[in-house]
């Protein structure tokens, strides 16, 4: 009985120093846990800024289809194409189509600019007399 008494107060040291270890290990699991779910956090809060920024974007195009297919349906639209891209006019008007920049151009006479020259300076005149 003698063994078995020295062996408990040998467990009651090494109890007592093993339960610190134990809990500093507990707190660093449930440290290094807190900033992992921090991270996990902020990573999703960034990516449903981003998607919110992407959805503000889609919208705005989505508005801007809309007025274009609202416009294109419009009695006006439909009559500038025709009379634009099929050349077709209503009763009574008439069609002129008029060349390209680059053919009136070839029509238009050209005017000639000429650099005003002035008379050579008295100076040298007279240097080149004596030179």
């Amino acid at each position: 009985m003698k063994g078995d008494k020295k062996s408990i107060p040998g467990m009651k040291v090494l109890l007592t120093k093993l339960v610190p270890v134990f809990e500093i290990g507990v707190l660093a699991l449930l440290f290094f846990s807190l900033i992992g779910s921090i991270s996990r956090t902020k990573n999703v809060v960034l990516k449903i800024e981003k998607e919110k920024q992407q959805v503000e974007e889609l919208k705005k195009e989505r508005e801007k289809i809309i007025k274009d297919i609202e416009i294109a349906q419009s009695q006006d639209f439909v009559e500038k194409q025709l009379r634009d891209k099929l050349s077709m006019a209503k009763e009574g008007e008439i069609v002129v189509i008029l060349p390209d920049a680059e053919e009136v151009k070839k029509f238009a006479p050209r005017i000639d600019e000429e650099e005003e020259i002035l008379p050579e300076p008295n100076w040298k005149k007279w240097l080149n007399l004596f030179m």
